[in-house]
């Protein structure tokens, strides 16, 4: 892939990235960006469904938004540890792929899969432009612009958002694609996924458009300032 994609989004389990940044990338896709999702584990250690079935609802919902393409790195469920090893996979990613712009998960959330999906992400993010920092497919070096980060579970005050209005309920669409995770399946288990989840990710959307002005938006954060040009004066992104 010689031209390199627009948005390439790491999430730890499938239906991280959708819980975050469903609604603006179903904008963007439609808009005629490229987008990759990259899950680094099956989710194997889940409290409901299975890796056949996670698979299959990964699959649904990246159809639904629309994305170029999604892949699995195969890591380890509980085992996404900061090593060498698991660096490179990452950054061979990266240099695959070539992004524009690369998202991940914040680094302060409650499952610790998350922060080090983020901690891997930054580090991989920054080995993949060394030159002869080597990777598994020999992929050259690639430096994306950014590296934003997405909210799965809580609250923190996002340094910029995604107006997502119009794609608020395909955002619920594809999380309803996770039927397994969602629900409680006959002979499954309660987990906070399943006790109103959906709802509440609704509503910290919502707030956050309240606070800009719409009626949803998708929040972000930046670990470097953003350079504003014409949308200062709110001609919109």
């Amino acid at each position: 892939m010689k031209q390199g994609v627009d948005i390439l989004a790491f999430g730890a389990h499938a239906d991280d990235v959708e819980i975050g940044m469903a609604g603006s990338l179903a904008k963007w896709a439609e808009e005629g960006k490229k987008i990759i999702i990259c899950d680094l584990t099956e989710a194997e250690l889940s409290s409901n469904g299975n890796v056949e079935s996670r698979r299959k609802e990964a699959k649904t919902a990246a159809d639904i938004l629309g994305a170029f393409d999604r892949v699995n790195l195969h890591l380890p469920d509980r085992g996404l540890f900061i090593t060498d090893n698991h660096i490179r996979k990452v950054a061979n990613v990266i240099r695959k792929y070539k992004p524009k712009v690369i998202f991940a998960p914040y680094h302060n959330d409650r499952h610790p899969d998350h922060g080090n999906c983020f901690r891997l992400v930054e580090e991989a993010f920054f080995s993949a432009g060394i030159r002869k920092y080597e990777v598994e497919d020999n992929f050259p070096p690639h430096k994306a612009l950014s590296l934003f980060q997405y909210m799965i579970n809580g609250f923190s005050q996002p340094h910029f958002v995604i107006d997502i209005t119009d794609f608020i309920d395909k955002k619920v669409e594809v999380l309803l694609a996770y039927n397994s995770q969602f629900f409680v399946p006959e002979g499954g288990v309660p987990t906070p996924l399943t006790e109103g989840y959906i709802e509440s990710v609704k509503a910290r959307d919502k707030l956050f458009g309240k606070e800009v002005g719409v009626f949803y938006a998708e929040g972000f954060l930046s670990s470097k300032p953003l350079l504003l040009n014409k949308n200062l004066f709110g001609e919109g992104l």
